[in-house]
């Protein structure tokens, strides 16, 4: 095909792909209720995360968040925001499929089955992150955050809008980290990164995880630091799986 032959069908993949996001959201949007139920579960004590831990014998005092509301429009402009990520989280691996079916005939059929390797474990890993971070992850944090006071004179009142930012940012960057062994394996394949080197820098490596998991769960706490780092450095050590020849 000619070159504008080629964006005529990238037009039709990013069209087919907007409005499988579109459809995916209004849906989100319409179900309200059940959204921000899970949205704010980590909020309350009685959430499943914390439940565990109770039932593990480590003490939890009881707690619930009561979120304010300063903007005439904010509550709607969160509900957008909330339903839109949710509609790209559902739609995502019909828009894979979609970008995929545009590259594949560019690929060799070795290339078309790394590239479904790589796309199909990026995706599943991306919401496995995901997950990690809403049950685990967040609940730690905003447990802490929301908790902690430089002064018995300071109250704290949390916006919705600032619990919504976190939850989101959170949950990117924990998707973001969770693509670890995807990216090792397609440098692998490119012949950049091998498992000899990963070994190598093992130290290094847990070191940098560490750092990381401080910055995403900003807390004193040993027990939350350690159940960041464990499953990110778990995911380096399948990374040497992946790229060992």
């Amino acid at each position: 095909m000619s070159f504008w032959e080629h964006l005529d069908v990238l037009r039709g993949v990013l069209l087919r792909s907007a409005a499988a996001w579109f459809v995916c959201t209004v849906a989100a949007f319409v179900f309200r209720n059940a959204l921000f139920t899970a949205v704010l579960a980590p909020a309350h004590s009685d959430f499943v995360f914390y439940s565990m831990l109770r039932r593990c014998g480590i003490p939890l005092e009881d707690f619930d968040i009561h979120f304010i509301n300063t903007e005439l429009a904010a509550q709607f402009t969160a509900h957008v925001e909330v339903a839109a990520c949710i509609g790209l989280l559902v739609s995502f691996p019909l828009i894979a499929y979609f970008l995929y079916g545009f590259l594949s005939p560019a690929l060799y059929l070795g290339e078309r089955r790394y590239v479904k390797v790589a796309f199909g474990a990026g995706s599943l890993l991306f919401l496995l992150g995901i997950a990690v971070n809403y049950f685990v992850v967040f609940p730690l944090s905003v447990r802490f955050l929301a908790s902690y006071q430089v002064s018995g004179e300071v109250v704290n009142i949390i916006s919705l809008s600032s619990y919504i930012g976190t939850l989101l940012t959170l949950s990117l960057c924990m998707g973001v980290v969770f693509e670890l062994p995807a990216v090792t394996y397609i440098l692998g394949r490119m012949g950049l990164l091998n498992a000899d080197i990963m070994r190598r820098y093992r130290r290094h490596a847990l070191v940098a995880i560490v750092t990381a998991a401080a910055v995403i769960t900003p807390t004193t706490d040993v027990f939350t630091l350690a159940v960041v780092t464990l499953p990110i450095y778990a995911l380096y050590e399948v990374s040497i799986l992946t790229v060992r020849k």
